[in-house]
């Protein structure tokens, strides 16, 4: 599913060609996750002022109000200035002067929610339980480090948990914890610490490197200009069972945790 790096990069693929312009009209598909909270219509002669990001929401600021849109588990963005007619998974499309907006999701687990404002239902509900942005500097590694060692449950469960710190999905959440040598099934109290103060660079670096990378494409993500990402070919362990680590050479693991598939090397995380 796409994770925050992707939606970062589906985020920059579209902010600077969607700002300013104007609605003309919105056309509606098959239901999603969450309904749209207001009358569609209501939307025409708004203006889009910027594209923001949280965690894995996209906010598409209006003149009036916020569009908060999740991908779910397999939908992506296109916008251009004209795109073929909707499909049977094309379920929102954004008309503005600007261009066309198209969420195309085929399983339908995405949304797109409008809230008057960050600071008001439904934004505040969606919003207000997400960790620490972990490519901004609120993300302190003191603070992570302590909250972590309050937690006694998986190191990797705790990361995916998004509490403590926001988006580090099952795909990086192998690799950061690959970098940083820790094991994933190990209770996060019991990670030495200057182990997780390694986690907290690996965390950075990690996804800043997918979002430079355009994000991981394993089946169908691509940005709102239709290009694919490419951090999966430079994964260390995840999607490599069996296969030589590339530090050590030892074949890499994999096992299962909360009905996820966690990828590890034996030998070099055993912290």
């Amino acid at each position: 599913m796409p994770e925050l790096p992707e939606v970062e990069v589906a985020r920059r693929s579209v902010a600077d060609r969607i700002a300013g312009g104007l609605i003309l009209a919105v056309h509606m598909g098959k239901p999603l996750r969450w309904p749209l909270q207001t009358d569609p219509q209501g939307l025409v002669g708004r203006q889009v002022v910027s594209v923001g990001r949280r965690g894995k929401y996209l906010l598409f600021h209006l003149d009036e109000g916020v569009l908060l849109v999740h991908l779910g588990m397999s939908g992506s963005i296109r916008f251009a200035e004209g795109l073929p007619p909707a499909g049977v998974h094309d379920h929102f499309t954004l008309v503005t002067t600007h261009g066309l907006l198209r969420l195309h999701d085929p399983r339908r687990f995405g949304a797109v929610v409008f809230a008057p404002g960050l600071d008001k239902p439904p934004a505040t509900t969606l919003l207000s339980r997400l960790g620490v942005e972990p490519l901004s500097a609120d993300f302190d590694e003191a603070s992570f480090v302590n909250a972590v060692r309050g937690k006694q449950a998986p190191i990797k469960q705790v990361l995916l948990a998004g509490a403590l710190v926001v988006g580090v999905g099952n795909i990086y959440a192998c690799e950061v914890l690959f970098l940083a040598g820790i094991h994933p099934a190990t209770r996060a109290d019991k990670v030495a610490r200057y182990r997780l103060c390694t986690l907290h660079g690996a965390i950075k670096s990690v996804l800043a490197a997918a979002v430079a990378a355009g994000g991981t494409t394993l089946r169908d993500f691509s940005d709102a200009n239709g290009d694919a990402g490419h951090f999966q070919t430079h994964a260390k362990v995840y999607g490599r069972e069996g296969l030589a680590c590339t530090v050590c050479g030892t074949p890499i693991k994999r096992m299962v945790q909360g009905q996820r598939s966690s990828y590890f090397c034996p030998n070099c995380q055993r912290g």
